[in-house]
């Protein structure tokens, strides 16, 4: 490891321990590895122009943050709330079953798990704390930790960004990321139902089959989504990328024109939001790129492979170890960073070993998930700590829980690699 490369550590460190944005840090960082070694600063705009030209597939995510977007402005995120409400609100702490149905519902549209929380799980927050009076804290938590199911059922942001740097398909890592997706809304009701049985949480509200059918009724057409693009892209319709935008025009389409929900000054705001979004994402992807020209040059990985290789680990126990590592990290560490600068450094290792790239792909980016919500560093609780003004601490305590089951679940998938892979391999995956 050479003095540039220290140099690099040291800058992301300090910046990053000064709180200032990850993609800030990054560039700052590959700015200084250039620097100290004696490069051509302007080999950073190269590297980033000629990654982003040759990377279509990153095209999906401006397009499904829009999506998310657009569904979070329109009705669409009441209407999936009361289709889950009818299907499994009259159980025992059944607003807490909602929330995660829906949560499985709208992850099947949106692709990001702050788009989850912010949407629906805004709307998951106020039922439980007003209509079925849950303690403040477990509500957040509970939607906290139901919003990481966003990433994992397809589309996903953060498997196209995987499949960039690991060149694999996007459309099996897809498919590989729905039965992983359902097992963790599994656990998590299975924590829910162990937590209102202890607690003594309510049953929801009974409602008539001719309500319920109404209910269902409303929130067909955007339950459709996932179907059409799924079929569209196994028919070949059209391609991953291309899924993406059809995801926004029928978000828009609903939201506008069935719905009636967004007018031209809600849908300006929306696509400003989405801009918004967009460039804070590109930014860290384009400065990801810098830093791993560092790795490279620098033959990191390759001699990360060289080392794991000598000590002789089989892919199941190379599996748990990077787990476990992972969630230690997550706790501490931004998930971007861990997603689009350490996740690569493995791959060759992962390579070496011959662990199936989907397989790997779809555990990582759930432990990723599972890291959002761990503290002290959980994105998605200060997210939804601050916009429901309740205090972290307590959010923390509650998500405990949560997160036990979500790492049960991890911890299954990588037991059993036909959790990930056996959809894949129906729909012909061979990898």
């Amino acid at each position: 490891m050479s003095t540039a490369f220290l140099i690099l550590i040291a800058v992301f460190v300090g910046m990053a321990l000064l709180r200032l944005p990850i993609a800030f840090a990054m560039l700052a960082a590959g700015l200084a590895y250039l620097l100290a070694g004696g490069k051509d600063l302007a080999l950073a705009a190269e590297q980033i122009m000629t990654s982003l030209q040759q990377s279509y597939v990153l095209l999906a995510v401006p397009m499904f943050i829009l999506a998310a977007n657009v569904m979070n402005a329109g009705t669409i995120s009441e209407r999936l709330w009361g289709a889950a409400n009818a299907m499994v609100g009259r159980f025992k702490g059944g607003l807490g079953h909602v929330t995660v149905i829906v949560s499985v519902i709208f992850s099947s549209m949106s692709g990001s798990a702050l788009a989850d929380a912010a949407g629906p799980g805004m709307v998951a927050v106020r039922m439980m704390r007003d209509v079925a009076k849950y303690p403040a804290g477990f509500a957040v938590a509970l939607t906290a930790a139901a919003a990481t199911i966003a990433p994992i059922i397809p589309p996903s942001i953060p498997m196209v960004l995987y499949a960039l740097f690991a060149n694999t398909s996007v459309a099996a890592l897809f498919l590989g990321g729905v039965i992983p997706g359902l097992i963790m809304a599994a656990a998590l009701m299975l924590a829910v139902a162990w937590l209102a049985r202890k607690r003594g949480l309510p049953t929801g509200e009974k409602i008539s089959a001719r309500e319920a059918l109404c209910h269902l009724a409303r929130a067909f057409l955007p339950m459709t989504l996932p179907v059409l693009l799924l079929g569209g892209i196994w028919t070949g319709a059209f391609t991953p990328t291309e899924a993406a935008a059809v995801a926004a025009l029928y978000a828009m389409l609903l939201a506008a024109f069935v719905y009636r929900a967004l007018n031209w000054k809600g849908l300006y705001a929306v696509f400003a939001e989405s801009l918004r979004s967009s460039t804070v994402v590109m930014l860290l992807i384009a400065s990801a790129f810098i830093i791993n020209y560092a790795v490279t040059a620098e033959q990191i990985d390759q001699q990360l492979a060289a080392w794991i290789k000598s000590m002789d680990l089989s892919p199941l126990a190379f599996m748990l170890l990077i787990n476990v590592l992972f969630i230690i990290l997550g706790c501490l560490i931004d998930t971007g960073t861990l997603l689009l600068v350490l996740v690569p450094v493995l791959l060759p290792t992962v390579k070496a070993l011959g662990i199936d790239p989907v397989y790997f792909g779809v555990v990582i980016i759930v432990n990723l998930m599972i890291g959002l919500v761990t503290p002290p560093f959980g994105m998605v609780l200060f997210v939804l700590s601050g916009l429901t003004k309740t205090p972290l601490a307590e959010v923390s305590r509650e998500v405990i829980v949560f997160c036990g089951a979500l790492i049960a679940a991890l911890l299954l998938m990588v037991l059993v690699p036909g959790t990930v892979l056996w959809l894949p391999r129906v729909f012909g995956y061979t990898g």
